[in-house]
């Protein structure tokens, strides 16, 4: 930790640094899982709206070093934090940051539209939902516009045939099928349990902008082990970057 109270950590089994506040909202699984996932063929564009301080943003960019990337930000601190992130991983050739709000609509943003985008929308809606988090998380966790702001933002943000992939709570798996369905198909539904036998926590949601496939529904990820071990080896592999998580 430095004299400003940003610590530097590293992910994806030390390839990535991360700079970042201490206070504020931090990348964790969520974040690793949905860089594990991302696909992008050489020279694809990926866009994550609400990139943060740059944890899935540049897992993504390293897995896929073929691939191009824009992260956008609305916060001030963290936007500053991801530009630097950047910088220090030495991405600055395939990676950009921009400020923007997913409220405002892609269009706000003024950039073509994209291949893929991946995004951890906020996981609360109603503010009554949740124990009030410091006010340098609650944008992170709290989606003033919901999630019927985030799906309309990914839509509109990727091209015909480009894919949308989404990490939320399992609870809402419904809402997200339902706000994509009239534009988006293909179904590919990933969910993430605890332990193999528990309920999924999370889900993983890929879409395909106008695709009609049939909705698969795909093995869960297990995290745990009950034997105590901190992670199942799939989920070491990933976390660490050895492995993907596939389609």
């Amino acid at each position: 930790m430095n004299d400003l109270g940003v610590t530097e950590d590293r992910v994806l089994g030390g390839r990535v640094r991360l700079r970042q506040a201490p206070d504020g909202y931090r990348p964790g699984m969520d974040a690793a899982l949905l860089a594990a996932t991302c696909d992008a063929l050489p020279g694809q564009r990926v866009l994550e709206p609400g990139c943060g301080v740059g944890g899935a943003l540049l897992a993504a960019a390293t897995r896929r070093s073929d691939a191009l990337f824009q992260g956008v930000e609305r916060d001030d601190a963290a936007a500053a934090l991801v530009a630097e992130n950047v910088a220090l991983n030495g991405l600055a050739a395939r990676v950009s940051v921009m400020k923007g709000d997913v409220e405002a609509g892609f269009r706000a943003l003024d950039l073509p539209v994209f291949d893929a985008v991946m995004a951890n929308p906020p996981y609360f809606d109603d503010p009554s939902a949740l124990r009030a988090p410091s006010p340098a998380k609650s944008g992170a966790w709290m989606a003033d516009g919901g999630l019927v702001a985030w799906t309309t933002f990914c839509l509109k943000a990727v091209r015909e045939g480009g894919t949308i992939t989404l990490i939320h709570r399992a609870d809402r798996l419904a809402d997200i099928l339902s706000l994509l369905a009239p534009k988006a198909g293909s179904f590919r539904i990933r969910p993430v349990a605890p332990f193999a036998d528990a309920p999924a926590k999370r889900v993983i949601v890929r879409a395909i902008k106008t695709g009609k496939a049939p909705l698969a529904l795909l093995s869960p990820l297990v995290m745990h082990d009950r034997d105590g071990g901190k992670h199942t080896a799939q989920a070491e592999a990933i976390l660490r970057g050895e492995a993907d998580l596939p389609w």
